[in-house]
């Protein structure tokens, strides 16, 4: 396996994450100029981020966030000094119709993750959040939507990729020590040639 498909095979979702490390400041714009340098539909780039580096502030709107849907709370939801030390928000003009958004969006998201994980910082992409209260909270801007935030860390857990078991199920799920464990399809079973 070459370095970038190790790369990626490392950079999973990580819920986790040691608390009392800060990212520094070069790996916090690394990440953002990959979301700057990121696709985006027609090169727009409608897209502005918004990065909550400050402690207060990243534990403030930690209640606002919601981890691990699939998981019951008290196994997917970080305890204390399991916290993420960063969040960086996606965020789209209130008016904005465009339906290329949620794609750049995604694109951007990809990018600022993998950015990070280059830097052994972990990642966990977020719709499931208050928008409302965050906006409240951190003083966003009327003029702004709150698309998806991003949590970011050094994770304290693994998460490993595993095939998908007999039982075809697809959700991802803990062992004894909480790491995590991710089924994917093989890559035969999502694709296809055309010769």
């Amino acid at each position: 396996m070459n370095e970038m498909m190790k790369l990626m095979t490392g950079r999973r979702t990580y819920r986790r994450f040691d608390q009392s490390r800060r990212i520094p400041e070069e790996v916090i714009e690394e990440i953002i100029e990959s979301a700057r340098l990121s696709s985006s539909a027609r090169n727009d780039q409608q897209l502005t981020f918004a990065v909550v580096e400050n402690a207060e502030k990243v534990e403030e709107i930690f209640p606002m966030t919601r981890f691990a849907g699939a998981l019951p709370k008290e196994l997917g939801t970080p305890k204390d000094g399991e916290h993420p030390v960063l969040y960086i928000l996606l965020l789209m003009k209130a008016e904005a119709k465009d339906p290329w958004i949620p794609v750049d969006a995604g694109i951007a998201a990809a990018n600022m993750t993998m950015a990070a994980w280059y830097h052994g910082v972990g990642s966990c992409i977020m719709g499931a959040i208050d928008r409302k209260a965050i906006r409240e909270a951190l003083a966003i801007p009327e003029k702004y939507e709150i698309h998806t935030a991003i949590a970011f860390g050094y994770p304290t857990h693994k998460s490993t990729v595993v095939p998908v078991g007999e039982d075809g199920k697809l959700k991802y799920y803990l062992d004894e020590n909480r790491d995590y464990y991710v089924p994917k399809k093989d890559v035969r079973d999502i694709s296809f040639r055309i010769r």
